[in-house]
């Protein structure tokens, strides 16, 4: 699949002030400076899409992109800014379970992990409340152009390993890098066939 058109068509805190225009919703969510606004970017071919910035927490609402005319994308605020003050952070932790929980259009959540680190114990803790929940979800690996194939192979490797003491199976999983494109088109093409899915 290919974007043709991405159009930012509103920012909410709640769910009752999604676009009033009804599609399919793939949301996409990661700790702060996970990599998100650049990846959404490279997603949709568009350099300023999503707003990126070197201070972590700069998404801080539920921000809807209509994508060719036909699905939306959805950027999600950052969890575990552990700068922000704790008023801060409780709001947008609110503004996450609610759209998470409550968008009946949501077909599924993009979960970013950075691909360099182990995956801390916040991630895990947001794995466990989706499952819980009973929210379908895949895994993104982000930044995979920053380490040699050998270190970054070894890192994702043991980040499954990891995943694997919770759950019999992982979900969808996926390697990327805004800077190469890595993992775009695959990403792209899953979206493509859930989509099919939901028609048929």
């Amino acid at each position: 699949m290919n974007i043709n058109q991405a159009l930012f068509v509103g920012s909410s805190e709640r769910v009752t002030q999604k676009p009033k225009a009804l599609h399919p919703e793939f949301a996409f969510i990661g700790r702060s400076n996970v990599g998100k606004s650049s990846l959404i970017n490279c997603l949709c071919n568009k350099k300023n899409l999503a707003h990126i910035s070197s201070t972590p927490g700069k998404t801080q609402l539920v921000n809807h992109f209509l994508i060719n005319e036909s699905w939306y994308l959805v950027d999600l605020p950052g969890y575990g800014y552990a700068k922000a003050s704790k008023t801060t952070r409780q709001k947008l932790e609110k503004v996450i379970k609610e759209y998470v929980n409550l968008s009946n259009e949501m077909v599924i959540l993009f979960v970013l992990l950075d691909s360099r680190h182990d995956i801390q114990k916040i991630d895990l803790d947001f794995l466990f409340e989706l499952g819980e929940s009973q929210i379908p979800f895949s895994i993104i690996f982000t930044k995979c152009d920053k380490s040699g194939t050998n270190v970054l192979d070894s890192q994702i490797k043991k980040n499954k390993e990891e995943l694997l003491k919770y759950w019999e199976e992982l979900p969808p999983t996926f390697l990327s890098s805004a800077e190469t494109g890595l993992g775009k088109d695959e990403i792209l093409n899953y979206i493509n066939e859930i989509l099919k899915s939901t028609i048929e």
